[in-house]
């Protein structure tokens, strides 16, 4: 199994990276490893996130690392992380 994000949602975790790096750059680094701890979970435990409640029908799941949600899919052997908001965000339906 492996991880790989879509070129949005790593301008979305990437960007979320640089707001908390602004204001607090011990917080960035905390949210980074905390993130990459919950992801790499995903490897063993793919379907370990919970489904989207927003959409429930949909096939997407989405893991927290607190304020921000990493929402994926399984394609064949890969975890594809779609998007990346901020917990206070209503979040489109996943593509």
């Amino acid at each position: 199994m492996k991880i790989r994000f879509t070129p949005s949602a790593r301008d979305q975790f990437l960007s979320a990276l640089a707001v908390i790096q602004r204001d607090h750059p011990p917080a960035a680094r905390k949210f980074r490893k905390a993130a990459e701890t919950a992801l790499r979970r995903l490897v063993r435990f793919p379907a370990s996130g919970r489904p989207v409640p927003e959409f429930p029908d949909l096939p997407h799941r989405e893991v927290i690392v607190a304020p921000y949600r990493f929402f994926y899919r399984l394609v064949d052997k890969t975890v594809w992380i779609v998007a990346v908001w901020h917990g206070a965000e209503l979040p489109d339906q996943p593509e």
